[in-house]
């Protein structure tokens, strides 16, 4: 058991799972060969599958030495990546642990390989060597999806245990979305109660309320970002046109019962398009899907009465437990199961959070979170190039949408649903397990492919 406040990391686009990860990973690597630093003169990156086969896209080449020469996501800026960038490609030199400079020639010490590990779809191996160039260390990590990051011993424990869960002290487990209900049956909570009540196990009340005020607070910087960008273009081969500062500016209240849509593609679309940027955002329960929870949470905050700070922590709170629902029994990464996994969990607990703090029971929530699944259900990751922009920008604005429409949907039905959201959890990852791998953030299949073709 652990805290759900990390589903909401403040990370850096434009993939948790191929970015921020791999970023992590060089942290965590320097972190284990600190202690004899002295004696590395050489290090080797291998990327493995996903990470390998949409890395360049996805920058993966370089989070990993951003990571590797100790930056951290919060403190990153786009003139702090450049001068690392610059350093490696053009001077062959990596400043290892922030701490030793020591000569990198990216074209030989940074592998891509084509071949899939067995313990997860997105996987890359770091060594150290010294002047006889004998491996001094060596790592496995698996970047999981939503930024976490697992060793290759971790995750092989964890896939050996059977999903048998270790005892803890804790008095509050909650690990699905039966266990969740039966616990607000019992205590008379809705959601987001229920979410505190869990989280108060690891954290402070202040702890708690000041870090999804802090997030809250990221994603309106990140959408004000989006909207008042310089650039007119996003990065990479596509050459593709940054819409959202346009969109604001066209965008007005309306007497068209419907024209609040254009609203929320606007919110999603330009948080998604910082992302595609490489820019901050906060995970939300991914990079790739970082736009939907924001697009919702800005539709409550300016077009309805009464989301106050009190409201936002309750939303994110209620977002967070869904979303740990998705993590522990499914997967929240494109590479392992489609785009089902990001934009679909995304809408879900967007939908659920929605409903929640709009004053619905935590079984039309959980409805509500059912519904926006069920409606993604084998949804593919087809990027087009390995950029985080074609289908993924525009996705963000559909599950933002959906999010919306599920927590109305939910919240004036009277019947009983037959579809609970564990049974839609479970289906979503099983679809995702017999989805061809074209389909699973290689750009091997899909519009990634068929674009490629016409291009």
């Amino acid at each position: 058991m652990s805290s759900n406040l990390s589903i909401f990391k403040i990370g850096v686009g434009p993939s948790s799972s191929h970015t921020l990860g791999p970023m992590l990973a060089g942290n965590l690597f320097c972190k284990k060969v600190d202690k004899f630093l002295d004696q590395i003169t050489k290090v080797e990156v291998v990327l493995y599958g996903s990470l390998s086969l949409t890395g360049k896209g996805h920058l993966t080449d370089r989070a990993v030495l951003w990571g590797l020469n100790a930056l951290e996501a919060k403190n990153l800026s786009s003139n702090i990546q450049e001068e690392v960038n610059k350093r490696v490609l053009e001077d062959k030199i990596l400043n290892l642990c922030g701490k030793k400079e020591i000569h990198f020639d990216y074209d030989k010490h940074l592998v891509f390989s084509k071949e899939f590990l067995p313990l997860h779809e997105n996987a890359l191996k770091i060594s150290a060597f010294d002047d006889n160039d004998e491996r001094i260390y060596r790592e496995v990590y698996y970047s999981t999806g939503g930024g976490f990051v697992k060793t290759e011993a971790e995750l092989e424990k964890e896939k050996n245990s059977g999903g048998l869960k270790p005892k803890t002290q804790y008095a509050l487990k909650v690990d699905n979305a039966k266990e969740a209900l039966e616990l607000c049956d019992k205590n008379n909570w809705n959601l987001a109660q229920l979410s505190y009540e869990y989280e108060l196990q690891f954290n402070t009340k202040d702890e708690i309320r000041s870090y999804c005020l802090e997030i809250w607070e990221v994603m309106q910087e990140v959408y004000y970002n989006g909207t008042h960008t310089k650039e007119e273009y996003l990065p990479g081969k596509l050459h593709l046109w940054r819409r959202a500062k346009g969109l604001a500016s066209r965008v007005n209240l309306t007497t068209d019962p419907i024209g609040i849509i254009d609203f929320i593609s606007l919110y999603a679309i330009s948080v998604a398009e910082e992302n595609a940027s490489g820019a901050k955002v906060v995970t939300a329960p991914t990079n790739g899907a970082c736009g939907v929870v924001p697009a919702v949470m800005l539709y409550l905050h300016n077009h309805t009465t009464g989301f106050n700070d009190n409201k936002v922590v309750d939303f994110l709170l209620t977002a967070m437990l869904i979303g740990s629902f998705y993590k522990k029994n499914a997967s929240i990464s494109g590479a392992e199961a489609g785009c089902q996994a990001e934009i679909g969990a995304a809408s879900s607990m967007a939908a659920a959070a929605m409903a929640t703090v709009m004053g619905a029971d935590p079984h039309s929530a959980c409805n509500a979170a059912e519904i926006a699944m069920e409606h993604h259900l084998g949804l593919t990751c087809d990027p087009v190039g390995g950029l985080v922009q074609i289908p993924c920008i525009e996705r963000n604005a559909f599950g933002a949408i959906k999010a919306i429409s599920s927590a109305r949907m939910a919240m004036t039905r009277k019947s009983k649903p037959i579809v609970t959201l564990d049974d839609v959890i479970k289906t979503m990852y099983e679809t995702g397990k017999d989805m061809n791998l074209k389909y699973k953030e290689t750009s091997l299949g899909g519009l990634a492919v068929t674009l490629q073709r016409m291009c």
